[in-house]
């Protein structure tokens, strides 16, 4: 690789590490605020906070990347050009599309990474993210078992246990139903445990006496048991992990869009198969960015005031490649066609183009007015 192509790509690389880094920092935070206040409030321990925090990163990461490296080309064009480098590079004979070259490169590096971000890691976080979230939502002891406090496990029922034993035994318990208003029935016990089971979470109480108040004026019955199993699925769901969505299938099912996925997903077999070509189509997205954030530095004339007019003109380019990218996407989803994946494509071939044309006048001859600058 020639040094210049060395240079322009140690310089992307860099810059643009240190915008993915600030990116991905800023996205995650503003994600992990919410992560925490609802694991936390359901009385989760910070290690299940951070490795939710992990199983989202992959989706975070995902999303930067194509911003980042748009930042990077925008960022590195513009400090050449104020340090006259590309305008050397341009007066020895480099064409915008010969000088575009390392850009490309960059952005062919930053698409590698999607792919595997968009192939395997992304569905296999989410797959992981849904089945941790099924087990945490059965996780009773964490969200309502608390000694020496009221908790209130569902509208309508109160918990009170005295002390949780190291075993996990509940000693003097204490549980009223209201959720029927006119029966209110009142369990307390020497000891409960909670056990887990096919059908979902049950109470286990022993030793203990039931009061049940029913009518209108009420009729108190008192029943004395040994043992007592009270059912806690209906409140709380069975452990069954849900259907799986389109982001946690792989890119080969997808693919295919079996009549299985299909019917396990809900969505039809276009939009399956979008889905999976939109998992190739989005990591070229990254080289469009990048190529069009530095095409568009290159083109009109140095000014002492700075670029600020090519930078506006690279931001509307994205713009306009992001509007494609979201009409395309309904248009495919709307249409019953096989071939409606193909408009998968359309943002990245309209970001190739943009970023031609800017290449091209970038080179066109600037006409030099009387007593003017280059236009």
């Amino acid at each position: 690789m020639p040094r210049f192509d060395r240079y322009l790509l140690s310089q992307l690389l860099a810059v643009f590490g240190f915008f993915a880094l600030v990116m991905v920092a800023v996205y995650w935070v503003n994600r992990a605020v919410r992560l925490f206040d609802q694991l936390i409030g359901d009385g989760q321990s910070a290690l299940v906070f951070l490795e939710f925090s992990m199983l989202t990163l992959p989706n975070v990461i995902r999303l930067v990347l194509p911003m980042a490296a748009f930042a990077a080309s925008v960022y590195v064009a513009n400090r050449l050009t104020q340090e006259s480098e590309l305008v050397v590079m341009q007066a020895t004979g480099f064409s915008p599309f010969r000088m575009a070259r390392p850009v490309l490169v960059f952005g062919v590096l930053v698409a590698g990474m999607m792919l595997i971000l968009m192939h395997v890691l992304v569905p296999a976080s989410r797959a992981a993210l849904a089945e941790r979230t099924a087990e945490i939502s059965q996780n009773v002891t964490a969200r309502f078992l608390t000694e020496g406090q009221f908790t209130h496990p569902a509208p309508g029922l109160t918990l009170y246990i005295r002390e949780i034993a190291p075993s996990g035994e509940l000693l003097d318990m204490f549980l009223a139903d209201e959720r029927d208003g006119d029966r209110r029935v009142t369990y307390s016990a020497r000891k409960a445990l909670f056990a887990r089971t096919e059908t979902g979470p049950k109470l286990l109480m022993f030793d203990g006496m039931a009061q049940t108040a029913e009518g209108r004026p009420a009729r108190v019955s008192l029943t004395r048991f040994g043992d007592f199993t009270y059912d806690f699925s209906g409140l709380i769901g069975a452990a069954e992990r849900g259907a799986r969505t389109a982001d946690e299938l792989s890119t080969a099912e997808l693919l295919a869009a079996s009549p299985a996925v299909v019917e396990e997903t809900g969505q039809t077999a276009a939009a399956l198969r979008y889905d999976g070509h939109s998992r190739f189509a989005q990591p070229l997205l990254a080289v469009a960015a990048a190529v069009t954030g530095f095409a568009a530095l290159l083109i009109g004339a140095f000014s002492r005031f700075g670029l600020w007019r090519q930078i506006a003109v690279a931001i509307a380019g994205l713009i306009v490649v992001q509007a494609i990218s979201t009409v395309s996407t309904d248009l495919a989803l709307q249409s019953a066609a096989e071939t409606g994946w193909l408009w998968a494509y359309a943002a990245p071939l309209a970001g190739a183009l943009i970023s031609a044309g800017l290449l091209w006048l970038a080179g066109r001859p600037r006409h030099v007015p009387a007593g003017g600058a280059p236009a």
